[in-house]
């Protein structure tokens, strides 16, 4: 368990943007029977999704984000000292999806870019990543873009994988200030890898049966491409470590549950975060979700519930303990204190 205390930095601003475009999961019916569709939507707790044209990437919706989120905030962009990106669907390969975002935002040359690949415990890792990096002398603001467009490595006809995945991109400015002390507790359990995978890529080079669609388990249906998820094994990793890894960070820092504003958990299951809360006896009305109109956003859905739910909340000294978890298998949860967090009104691409 790596745990990491860092001091005089802070969250200043946040944004958030979704494509327009709406899929209803009332519409699955023509790859399960409307029993099995409510079924799901019952369970889960997805009504519909946000999915990009086929010529958006996330950098687009991060773009987006990052424009609104400077706009609103009069951000001289000569004071952003590193940009941060955060995805598993970058734009490329190579090169790095950062710097092309350092290249249209018009960021100084001087600005230092980092991708960072990591699944669904992915923002809270970068968001530590960003405090990092703004604690050291030199360094006074980062911008952390978090942006993931799944739909473009799910296939429509997969059952498991189809009902769950949405599009979005949000930025975050970290910065140097008067601020209380955050934690994050950083963990992994790299057993689990095959839990989610997409198979195909260098350890299993693409080859032109990697494109071809074969049924697979449970009469699925999906390429080499495109992403397979274990939903029992990655049910029964959560239950096991998120409401400990929650409780830690309790005891580390020395609060009482109760007395933290709002939890916001990774969008992934509604049934499955109401166990999280009734295991920890928690407030549900203390806990936020945007997964019943944007659906599993992956490292991009805590920033996105931020936005889209807490956006006039966050005024004045709030206490705020998020926690991310999936593939890796890997999670991660922190105490964030926030004070007069900027939110901007969530927009649409």
């Amino acid at each position: 368990m790596a745990t990491i205390t860092y001091h005089n930095v802070g969250i200043k601003a946040m944004s958030a943007c979704v494509p327009s475009k709406i899929a209803y999961n009332r519409n699955l019916n023509a790859i399960m029977e409307q029993e099995e569709v409510d079924k799901v939507i019952n369970s889960v707790g997805i009504h519909e999704r946000r999915i990009c044209e086929s010529d958006v990437c996330a950098s687009d919706l991060c773009y987006k984000a990052a424009k609104r989120l400077i706009e609103d905030n009069n951000i001289d962009i000569a004071s952003i000292d590193m940009l941060l990106f955060t995805s598993q669907t970058a734009d490329y390969r190579i090169p790095a999806t950062s710097c092309i975002l350092q290249h249209r935002l018009n960021l100084p040359k001087s600005c230092a870019c980092l991708d960072l690949s990591l699944g669904c415990s992915g923002y809270v890792y970068a968001l530590s990543t960003a405090f990092a990096y703004a604690s050291l002398e030199g360094i006074n603001r980062v911008l952390l873009l978090d942006g993931e467009t799944f739909s473009k490595i799910v296939n429509p006809k997969d059952k498991v994988n189809a009902p769950l995945y949405g599009d979005a991109g949000t930025a975050t400015l970290i910065e140097k200030g008067e601020y209380k002390d955050s934690t994050f507790v950083l963990n992994t359990d790299g057993s689990g890898e095959d839990s989610v995978k997409i198979p195909a890529g260098m350890r299993n080079p693409v080859m032109i049966d990697s494109l071809e669609e074969k049924e697979r388990e449970n009469n699925n249906i999906r390429t080499e491409m495109e992403i397979y998820m274990d939903g029992m094994d990655v049910f029964n990793f959560a239950i096991s470590v998120v409401p400990k890894s929650i409780k830690e960070v309790a005891k580390i820092t020395q609060i009482e549950l109760n007395d933290i504003d709002y939890l916001v958990f990774h969008q992934s299951n509604k049934f499955m975060t109401d166990f999280f809360i009734k295991r920890l006896k928690f407030d549900e009305k203390k806990v936020p979700y945007c997964i019943a109109k944007y659906g599993n956003t992956s490292s991009a859905s805590i920033p996105l519930t931020i936005v889209s739910e807490l956006e006039q909340k966050l005024k004045g000294e709030k206490q705020v303990i998020m926690c991310g978890f999936g593939a890796g298998l890997s999670w991660a949860t922190a105490l964030i204190h926030y004070r007069d967090c900027h939110i901007s009104p969530i927009i649409t691409y």
